[in-house]
């Protein structure tokens, strides 16, 4: 048996040929060491050789301005455009502007659309008055058509030539103090206007219903007030129902007849707001 380069080594001072079998073991080993590292370098290279062909690949295609099909990349279809929003129902808007609200002053100018009931109850409700802290008994009311049998003077020719509709008449008494308050309509406002700028001392004031006579023509000095307001005018006469005269700064005199007089203009007001709040809601034509 002979072994060529890298044989077995025999051990020294055996001359019977006996094998060093520490050192062939060492052989070995190394023989194993060699090829393993021989085997992994060469994984690694082939490794490396696959992502570089793989990263030809990409780049070639990233630059490649042909598809697979020989197509350039704009030809190619787009990804379908998917929607930007649900569809909702979006809110629509008039562009016509809606009306103006009535006035209520229109309502309480002209006899054509002035049409609320009227009468001494539904100007004078109730049977007591309250304004701040006075409070005011009612007496007797009066309605007529015949505007001049209200007055006395020179009232009854104003009222009469403007074309005066009626008069409604009712009298508060408080403290001793009495106060007739006289409403007159008319067909327009410039009418009523004119009325109560014609207008002298001349409310007859009435008195019965628990109210003693004032201010019927004697001596006793009362207190006048006129005043309009949309298609109406209002006078009020205000005494002692002692027949005491009312004199200049009387608090009590005046203050009743400056109460009837505010308590029947908020009255006049709030008939144009009901009928043309009344307009405003009600159904179209």
């Amino acid at each position: 048996m002979s072994f060529g380069q890298g044989g077995p080594a025999w051990g020294p001072g055996d001359s019977g040929g006996t094998p060093d079998w520490a050192a062939l073991a060492d052989e070995a080993a190394a023989r194993s060491r060699k090829k393993r590292w021989l085997l992994i370098g060469g994984g690694a290279l082939a490794t490396a050789a696959v992502v570089a062909i793989v990263a030809v690949a990409i780049v070639s295609t990233g630059d490649s301005k042909d598809g697979a099909d020989g197509k350039s990349a704009s030809e190619l279809p787009s990804p379908q455009t998917l929607p930007s929003g649900t569809a909702e129902p979006q809110p629509s808007f008039s562009s016509v502007a809606p009306p103006p609200p009535p006035n209520p002053h229109d309502f309480i100018s002209s006899a054509k659309k002035d049409k609320a009931p009227l009468s001494a109850d539904t100007l004078f409700p109730g049977k007591t008055l309250k304004m701040g802290d006075r409070t005011y008994t009612k007496g007797p009311t009066a309605r007529t058509t015949d505007c001049a049998a209200a007055t006395r003077g020179s009232l009854g020719s104003a009222l009469t030539s403007n074309g005066c509709d009626q008069v409604i008449r009712a009298t508060y008494v408080r403290d001793g103090v009495a106060v007739t308050i006289g409403v007159a309509t008319f067909e327009t406002e410039a009418k009523a206007l004119r009325a109560k700028q014609q207008a002298g001392i001349g409310l007859s004031p009435l008195a019965g219903e628990g109210v003693p006579g004032f201010c019927d023509g004697g001596h006793a000095v009362c207190r006048n007030l006129a005043n309009s307001h949309g298609r109406y005018a209002y006078f009020s006469i205000s005494g002692y129902t002692n027949g005491k005269s009312v004199t200049k700064g009387d608090k009590n005199a005046f203050a009743a007849g400056d109460d009837l007089a505010e308590f029947t203009f908020r009255q006049i007001v709030a008939r144009g707001e009901s009928q043309a709040q009344a307009a405003a809601t009600a159904p179209p034509a």
